[in-house]
């Protein structure tokens, strides 16, 4: 999500110059969970900083509930996410071959050659089901019980604040549609993505180097997974409701995403 915030929403580019820029704040230091002591902190940050809005802030921070903190403005939350166990098995090989961005960057894992299959077969901490437990957790929050592996409350939870939440979430398998969707719901934003997306450099379409595909015999030991399924789970919520908002926004013409006509209208405004 964060390669693709950085190339399509670069508003110097994007925004006619009619509309206000955008500032582009990069969180470092991402640690998914938060004391309570730095979500006060940040949420004060967001929604007291004045010096330059519309802001963007992109970064791995998991769900942060700003009502809780007593502020009435809270930020438009957008996500990306992936099948489970194809994002376990890239990250696998991500950390130790890195992509085609910077293939001479050396990974934490560099010089390991071992297989996820193998890796599997050993039943090394690495590539346990539980490493799945991720995106669950993400959208569930800050809460210690999101972060149990296999935790009903958080896959429950997860959903509601998906639905409740969270602006738009997408799925890396819908990339065109995604930004399309962007762009036709938050235009003064998002204008000239899917044209930039299509036509830029996509440095946001990193490949991670020689990724093998799991075997037969590793993908039915996840497969079974009790993880795995509730993980699974949440994707497919999420596939849908990304599929019913964008039947509901964006249609396909002539090649391109343009959005759906308006369908409401006002039959009287008083006073006159």
């Amino acid at each position: 999500m964060e390669s693709i915030a950085s190339d399509v929403s670069n508003l110097s580019q994007i925004i006619q110059d009619d509309y206000p820029k955008e500032t582009d704040n990069q969180l470092s230091n991402e640690p998914l969970m938060l004391f309570v002591e730095e979500s006060a902190r940040f949420v004060q940050n967001v929604t007291s900083w004045q010096v330059k809005k519309p802001a963007f802030y992109h970064g791995h921070i998991a769900f942060l509930d700003f009502a809780r903190f007593g502020v009435v403005q809270k930020p438009l939350y957008i996500n990306i996410i992936r099948e489970p166990l194809a994002r376990l098995v890239s990250y696998y090989y991500f950390v130790r071959y890195g992509d085609d961005f910077r293939p001479h960057l050396k990974r934490r894992r560099s010089g390991d050659s071992q297989t996820f299959d193998d890796c599997v077969m050993k039943d090394e901490t690495e590539c346990q089901p539980e490493k799945i437990w991720l995106q669950v957790p993400f959208f569930c929050g800050q809460s210690q019980e999101c972060w149990r592996p296999g935790s009903q409350w958080a896959l429950e939870q997860a959903k509601n604040n998906l639905v409740q939440h969270y602006f738009l979430v997408g799925v890396t398998e819908q990339l065109d549609e995604f930004i399309g969707v962007l762009e036709a719901s938050l235009s003064t934003m998002f204008r000239g993505a899917s044209e930039r997306f299509q036509t830029g450099g996509k440095s946001h379409l990193r490949k991670t180097s020689n990724k093998q595909l799991p075997s037969a015999e590793t993908l039915a030991k996840f497969h079974s997974s009790k993880i795995y399924q509730m993980e699974k789970e949440f994707y497919d919520f999420a596939v849908e409701q990304f599929e019913h908002i964008k039947r509901r926004t964006i249609s396909f013409v002539e090649g391109k995403h343009v959005p759906i006509p308006q369908q409401f209208m006002y039959e009287k405004i008083r006073p006159r």
